[in-house]
């Protein structure tokens, strides 16, 4: 496995992993489908220094991507960052989001970040098991906050200090 910074072509790649997540309705509060062309500015606003985006590769495919993102853009929060992870149905349980919370947390305070904080929501067991067993602590519980099929659906909040 290889984990590198994005590049636009890996774009396709990225949407078609988060697409997956939301037909799956278990780890993101967006509800449709997304195009490359809607997710192109989002992909261009990461720098490969402070808040990179990641992809991680298992024999030429992409596996899974991680990005980070500002926690609240308030100066007191520049050492904190929000946290992402998808990992492709095809690759999962073969330790690709493993592998990327471990290079985040040691990335991290390379670049000024000393907390990672991710939102999960409270019935993807997995995701939350895979944050505690990478030194996460659950930090927060917002109940009932999302609105998914007509169903209310909590979100955890994990969290991990890395410097």
């Amino acid at each position: 496995m290889i984990i590198r910074d994005a590049l636009e072509a890996d774009l396709p790649a990225i949407v078609e992993i988060y697409n997956e997540a939301i037909r799956g309705r278990i780890s993101t509060a967006q509800l449709d489908e997304v195009s490359v062309e809607e997710r192109l500015p989002w992909f261009r606003q990461h720098s490969a220094k402070s808040h990179p985006l990641w992809v991680a590769e298992i024999d030429g495919e992409i596996a899974g991507w991680f990005s980070f993102h500002p926690f609240i853009k308030r100066a007191a929060y520049r050492g904190t960052a929000e946290i992402s992870v998808y990992v492709s149905e095809e690759f999962r349980h073969r330790g690709v989001g493993k592998a990327m919370l471990d290079k985040a947390a040691a990335h991290s305070p390379t670049v000024g970040l000393n907390a990672l904080v991710g939102y999960i929501f409270e019935h993807n067991e997995p995701s939350v098991r895979l944050f505690e067993r990478m030194g996460f602590e659950r930090w927060g519980f917002l109940p009932r906050v999302a609105r998914v099929d007509g169903v209310e659906r909590g979100v955890v909040i994990m969290g991990r200090h890395v410097s």
